[in-house]
């Protein structure tokens, strides 16, 4: 996090410092930082740190335990996993980003604690199987407020789209349907934000989309903080190889027929892909 503060007042000091300087060339905003690309095309590995906190109670029932599933049920903080993206210039100042990610996780452990989840209860001692499957989906539009041919600062409006599902079961041969439980959601949360970039060469640069929003839609509410650091260098035409750290950090309460959820996890770590570039570079406006 102080890495991205200090990120965040570096790239917003250069900006300022820019902006002040009279425009004396009034084609001068059509001409675009060399990372800017009519389209791209990202895949990559994510290595993110996760901690996650469940509540899940059955209506009219138990309250459910508030689950840490790193400390109670033996899940691995760290796991690598898998993002792509794809960004449309569709003018110089204007952009339409999607971001992919796919984070399963599960485990098998043997309980510290009695734990009440759903409708269930697994006594201490009990050996359990566990599972919390995440898909991400994103899709934001952004809009540069200064577009210079080294940077560009805007705005950006988007909606992540989280779906969920969690799961807990006693591990046994004889354990049976009745010992097991899950609880799924999907929830659309829009956000706004921040993006930027900086190109300190021809081939060096760094970006970063910063986006936060709360609120509550139908029977879910939730709150998002999101942000992506990118270092990118270019390889070849066309080619650049990217080093970043994203965040992914979600706060959701979902109501069921007959269950209340309440789930609190965050993906924080370092990214590292690829990115190809293709399309024509002429900016109308």
């Amino acid at each position: 996090m102080k890495l991205l503060a200090t990120t965040c007042f570096f790239l917003f000091s250069i900006l300022n410092s820019y902006s002040q300087t009279p425009d004396n060339n009034p084609t001068e905003k059509k001409i675009a930082p060399w990372y800017v690309e009519k389209f791209k095309i990202s895949a990559g590995g994510f290595l993110p740190v996760n901690n996650t906190s469940i509540q899940v109670s059955a209506k009219g029932g138990a309250v459910g335990t508030d689950i840490d599933f790193e400390k109670d049920l033996g899940f691995k903080s760290d796991q690598l996993t898998f993002l792509a993206n794809f960004q449309w210039r569709i003018s110089r100042k204007s952009r339409l980003n999607l971001n992919y990610y796919n984070i399963p996780r599960s485990s098998t452990h043997t309980l510290k604690k009695d734990i009440t989840f759903n409708d269930k209860t697994y006594n201490v001692n009990t050996t359990v199987s566990s599972f919390f499957n995440t898909a991400i989906y994103q899709v934001s539009y952004g809009y540069a407020i200064l577009a210079k041919p080294k940077y560009e600062l805007g705005l950006l409006i988007g909606t992540h789209l989280v779906g969920g599902k969690v799961g807990i079961a006693v591990n046994g041969v004889n354990a049976g349907a009745s010992a097991s439980s899950d609880f799924g959601f999907t929830a659309p949360l829009p956000d706004l934000g921040l993006w930027g970039g900086y190109a300190f060469s021809d081939r060096f640069a760094v970006n970063l989309d910063i986006d936060y929003l709360s609120l509550t839609i139908g029977n879910i509410s939730g709150s998002i903080f999101a942000y992506s650091l990118l270092f990118t260098y270019r390889l070849v035409d066309k080619l650049d190889i990217g080093l970043g750290y994203n965040g992914l950090n979600f706060k959701i309460t979902a109501n069921k027929n007959n269950a209340e959820g309440m789930f609190k996890w965050g993906y924080n770590g370092p990214a590292l892909g690829v990115t190809y570039s293709f399309g024509n570079k002429s900016w109308g406006n």
